[in-house]
């Protein structure tokens, strides 16, 4: 179990709980989280669970692999450290994860 802290472009925060194995998105969509529209399922379909990762978990997290970019071109505002939420494989290590939603999503 890790805890998922999700800042929305308001600065409202919210923090869940994620199961390891679960994505970040799955996280969001269990929680109610807004901002995470996530219209494909977590297919790495679409770019609607756009997030910005924390400067301070960027490492941890690691970089998209190349399906991902080629989906982040959809996504609004992207920045060096966005990243499609239902790629982001929830593990122990990733215990305090905050990221942070885009101002609207793709």
């Amino acid at each position: 179990m890790a805890k998922i802290t999700f800042i929305e472009h308001s600065g409202e925060s919210r923090t869940v709980d994620g199961r390891d194995g679960q994505s970040v998105m799955e996280a969001a969509v269990a929680n109610d989280v807004p901002g995470i529209d996530a219209d494909c399922g977590g297919a790495c379909a679409c770019a609607t669970c756009h997030v910005y990762v924390d400067d301070a978990w960027t490492e941890k997290v690691g970089g998209p692999a190349p399906m991902e970019e080629d989906m982040l071109d959809f996504a609004y505002d992207v920045r060096p450290n966005s990243r499609l939420s239902c790629q982001i494989k929830i593990t122990a290590a990733l215990d305090g994860l905050v990221v942070t939603t885009p101002e609207r999503q793709g």
